[in-house]
């Protein structure tokens, strides 16, 4: 990351080299954090798909007849948004010896926006209710525009078409956040020489979502990228390309390169507590 992104708040950690560097153009750590810390931020936000929603409901006749900006429609600024809640849609209520709690707020019901702003439709529909889609019917709401639509499928393609464009960051969990990040990644121009870092990201996920991910991984690799993930997951596992695999133990017990190569070669290495189950799975 140092090297192709520039980056210097990160420390390498002890190694000898780093070979092959020269065919990657930039590093990309795909990891489990939030995709925000407040309940503004959201997967609509997050992915970009936001900002042409808001000028679509700008372009609508009425908006244009009362003089509303795509500005309008962001509950980030004054203008369009609730000012009780500050366009948060929740109230936080703070429990002293407990965690803080939100609570929808009492003046614009959750909405985040004030009832001027409620009044622009598109196709049927305000920026409120739009916000309040899962994903999935969203893709169907706007299949006629392509910047949106297809952001959208990329949410649908790791398997979020059940979240809200609106939910808050704070109610998705570390591998719907993930997902989200990963989502982000695919909907922008690929180079086919980058690399992608991803720490376990089968956590919690049910085998259907394990196979959409790895149709996902699969095509970030198809298109000439390197995908390097950090798991225990034997179905992941299984799928490599090429297995490193540490040990002997786990923690402070390894550390140490037991074996490297194709799954098939794994498999037949003795001393390999993950060749020792992979053999089981591809017998």
């Amino acid at each position: 990351a140092t090297a192709l992104n520039k980056a210097t708040t990160l420390k390498p950690a002890p190694h000898q080299s780093v070979e092959g560097i020269d065919a990657l153009d930039k590093c990309v750590d795909i990891d489990q954090s939030p995709i925000g810390r407040t309940p503004r931020s959201n997967p609509a936000t997050y992915t970009g798909i936001f900002t042409p929603i808001r000028e679509l409901f700008s372009g609508t006749q009425e908006a244009r007849s009362r003089g509303y900006k795509p500005g309008r429609f962001s509950f980030n600024v004054k203008g369009g948004r609730c000012e009780a809640c500050e366009g948060d849609g929740v109230t936080k209520v703070e429990m002293h010896f407990l965690p803080d709690i939100y609570v929808p707020c009492d003046i614009c019901k959750g909405q985040r926006y004030n009832r001027e702003t409620l009044d622009i439709r598109y196709k049927g529909k305000n920026i409120h209710e739009v916000l309040d889609m899962t994903v999935e019917d969203a893709r169907e709401f706007f299949d006629a525009v392509p910047s949106i639509a297809r952001k959208l499928q990329t949410l649908m393609d790791v398997g979020l078409s059940y979240i809200r464009l609106g939910q808050s960051a704070t109610t998705l969990s570390g591998g719907e956040a993930q997902r989200v990040k990963l989502s982000r990644e695919l909907s922008k121009r690929d180079t086919g020489s980058t690399l992608y870092i991803l720490d376990e990201p089968t956590t919690g996920l049910h085998f259907h979502d394990i196979q959409l991910l790895l149709t996902v991984l699969h095509r970030l690799r198809d298109h000439g990228n390197t995908v390097v993930v950090i798991e225990h997951n034997l179905d992941v596992i299984k799928t490599a390309d090429w297995i490193v695999d540490l040990g002997p133990e786990g923690g402070s017990g390894g550390g140490q390169i037991i074996a490297s190569g194709t799954p098939e070669q794994i498999a037949k290495v003795k001393g390999s507590h993950t060749g020792r189950f992979l053999a089981k799975l591809l017998a």
